[in-house]
């Protein structure tokens, strides 16, 4: 932000005074000023409380849009409303030319002002297909995301000009792979690629531990559950 921020400041501006005339009211430049330089300074700042604009940053730096799913508001340790969540929709690399970025989108929940990555649960793959798999190592599975929320409005595009606005669908139709299901909700292809050896290798411990754990609580005496041991043999260049 603090190398591209002549690029970023004037969307962030017309977007954030757009939303401003929505509520009634104006900033004169100095107070965008000040609120532009309070921005780069959490951005700087390890362990500060972001904004949407270092999402936007983040969807330029990955080339990929972001989708969020977040609460409406934030609440106090009590469920007390303290004010109003505006981090969920969807933050697309608007500065970069589509052809430069992926289609496939990196989804973040937000919630108690922390966000969290969602994955989706591994597809269901009979004998068939796995014996397939092996045959086609490059093959690619698909998961969908929603891009309406529960009453079936879109969700927000952060940071259009004035000239986009309205034009919402059509710019997620560009850049993202965008089906409709049989209900009618709007939703985006996310691909899935193979596992990358090492992240099989820490998911396998990670599961490893808590199998162990269950055993423990259940079943003390039991066989102990063996270690999945990896190998690199077969592994393909891009792994």
């Amino acid at each position: 932000l603090n190398n591209c921020g002549h690029l970023f400041y004037p969307r962030w501006r017309e977007y954030e005074s757009c939303q401003a005339r929505l509520l009634q009211f104006s900033l004169e430049e100095t107070q965008w000023q000040q609120d532009w330089a309070g921005l780069m300074s959490l951005a700087t700042q390890p362990g500060a409380s972001l904004e949407q604009l270092h999402v936007f940053a983040l969807a330029h730096i990955l080339r990929r849009p972001i989708i969020v799913y977040g609460v409406k508001y934030v609440k106090s340790f009590r469920g007390e409303d303290l004010g109003y969540a505006r981090f969920e929709g969807v933050y697309l690399p608007l500065l970069w030319d589509p052809g430069f970025c992926t289609k496939s989108p990196v989804a973040l929940g937000y919630t108690r002002g922390h966000f969290s990555a969602l994955v989706p649960i591994e597809p269901y793959s009979s004998p068939e297909t796995a014996a397939n798999n092996l045959t086609n190592q490059d093959s690619l599975q698909v998961t969908f995301l929603p891009l309406m929320d529960h009453s079936r409005k879109l969700l927000p595009v952060h940071f259009v000009t004035q000239t986009e606005m309205g034009r919402e669908e059509s710019l997620l139709r560009q850049w993202l792979d965008v089906g409709m299901t049989d209900g009618g909700l709007l939703v985006a292809q996310q691909r899935l690629n193979k596992r990358p050896l090492l992240v099989a290798q820490m998911l396998e411990e990670w599961l490893n531990h808590y199998r162990r754990l269950a055993q423990m609580s259940h079943a003390p005496f039991s066989r102990p559950i063996p270690v999945q041991d990896y190998s690199s043999d077969g592994d393909t260049d891009d792994e």
